[in-house]
């Protein structure tokens, strides 16, 4: 039975609320989830229909350095008040995502917030990605502001609006 399966309630359907951001930068399926607790952390995975888990693809590597002077393996957060966090935006790259194929995909925050911890087992075994996008393979874990909390999902779509947005998709490549 497939990881978060509407037939057996998992931990992840019990806790947490399923948000999506699709096409994100115009990039057509290149969509993501955002998985929102009740204590306002959220954890960034790949939706379902991204080409990295819909088509199958074999992962090469997975890279946190996003610029020579940033990379995400450098976030070191203490304390209560999550000292020391990078300060992400909507738009903020998280890490890169190289394919055998070639392609690449760059992983955004897709939400504003405190980035709390990367996941580092994904950089050896890249597999978690596909075989648990919402558990073991999730890519980051953020915390937005907490006066920004009930504001963090504008933008984003629910799970009802999000499968809209998917029978859209097939009812257009079916029309052409």
């Amino acid at each position: 039975m497939a990881e978060g399966s509407r037939d057996c309630p998992s931990v992840v359907g019990r806790y947490f609320t399923r948000w999506y951001k699709a096409d994100v930068k115009g990039k057509p399926r290149e969509d993501f989830c955002i998985l929102q607790h009740s204590n306002r952390i959220c954890v960034i995975t790949l939706a379902e229909c991204h080409p990295v888990l819909k088509n199958g693809k074999a992962i090469s590597s997975i890279n946190y350095q996003i610029s020579n002077n940033c990379s995400r393996l450098q976030n070191k957060v203490s304390g209560k008040s999550k000292r020391g966090a990078q300060f992400l935006t909507e738009l903020s790259p998280l890490c890169r995502i190289i394919c055998c194929d070639g392609e690449e995909y760059t992983i955004y925050s897709c939400i504003r917030g405190r980035l709390l911890e990367v996941n580092e087992n994904i950089l050896q075994n890249p597999q978690l990605l596909k075989d648990k996008p919402c558990t073991e393979g999730y890519i980051a874990v953020v915390l937005p502001k907490f006066e920004e909390s009930k504001t963090v999902t504008e933008g984003l779509l629910s799970q009802t609006q999000y499968e809209e947005t998917l029978l859209k998709r097939t009812s257009s490549v079916c029309d052409k």
